[in-house]
């Protein structure tokens, strides 16, 4: 069987200058970078001067038949809203781009209207940093509310990350309660795998909301391939909230120290424990609907140079 993939959360940059709890995040070079206080391995060698470019991505997509992508952002990388709006231009059909807000200062509803104007698919925000400032910032402020507003008048999706477990699902209650035209996509699978990760989960029994997948591999990277943790973790959502509720992600490029782009969906393709179409849903079909691509088809499969 043929499958389109889609990925629902991937991050490009063009330059690594982040900053979160107050320290910075730096390319270090050979994919390695300043993180924490710490050196890590934030993406894979072969970035070597710390550019995570959409040539590379489209490369990576094309060998691992990755029909599109959508472009998701986070405050350890910095702002990349210039540079992904660019690449979508470059790249028309294969790429979805959220523009990333920064909501951890007051005043940010006018970097909101801004990007919405420029014509941004979606609004990033990486709540998982909001409850350890000095000074919490809650998504029901009036801000906030008023900035979620915004984009459900206007059609733009709300991606977000949540802090684990359900610090912040009482808060997303009262988002979606108010709001209940406004299209969320809830990133890194409800930190599945943290206590109390299927009330993240839950959220998406409501009729706007959608689950995915992104860094599930980084959740279970104590299995490694073939990730049998992660399919269950796959299994149990469905059995909350239905399959179609749920969307395959990478997590690309900070996945991709671990493993190969094909790796990061192919434990779903190859597994016998969902259907053909549990998987063609979760792979693709699920996010060409809710993202609302248009003209995609599976991509061929070319043969390695090892393949007979």
């Amino acid at each position: 069987m043929e499958y389109l993939i889609i990925d629902a959360h991937a991050h490009l940059w063009e330059e690594l200058k982040g900053s979160v709890a107050g320290k910075k995040v730096q390319s270090l070079g050979g994919g390695k970078a300043h993180f924490m206080g710490e050196t890590k391995q934030m993406m894979p060698p072969y970035m070597v001067d710390g550019k995570n470019s959409v040539e590379t991505l489209i490369s990576n997509m094309d060998y691992a038949r990755v029909a599109a992508a959508v472009i998701t952002q986070e405050y350890i990388d910095g702002n990349q809203n210039q540079y992904v709006l660019e690449s979508k231009q470059k790249f028309l059909g294969r790429l979805f781009v959220c523009g990333l807000a920064e909501v951890r200062k007051e005043g940010f509803i006018t970097e909101i209207e801004n990007m919405i104007e420029q014509g941004f698919d979606g609004i990033k925000i990486p709540a998982q940093w909001l409850t350890s400032l000095p000074e919490r910032v809650f998504l029901t402020n009036k801000e906030m509310m008023s900035s979620f507003k915004l984009m459900e008048e206007n059609n733009v999706i709300l991606s977000i990350d949540l802090a684990p477990g359900d610090e912040q699902v009482p808060e997303m209650k009262e988002v979606i309660q108010e709001h209940p035209n406004l299209k969320i996509a809830i990133g890194h699978f409800g930190m599945a795998n943290r206590p109390h990760w299927k009330k993240q989960i839950k959220l998406a029994e409501n009729k706007n909301v959608r689950i995915e997948s992104g860094g599930i591999t980084w959740l279970f990277h104590n299995e490694f391939y073939p990730y049998p943790g992660a399919i269950k973790a796959i299994k149990e959502a469905i059995d909350l909230v239905g399959v179609d509720k749920l969307m395959w992600g990478s997590d690309y490029p900070r996945t991709m120290t671990a493993i190969t782009y094909t790796m990061s969906h192919d434990f779903v393709l190859k597994t016998k424990e969902l259907t053909l179409y549990e998987k063609k849903q979760f792979l693709g079909e699920n996010a060409r609907e809710f993202y609302g691509f248009t003209n995609l088809r599976p991509l061929e499969y070319v043969k390695n140079m090892v393949e007979d």
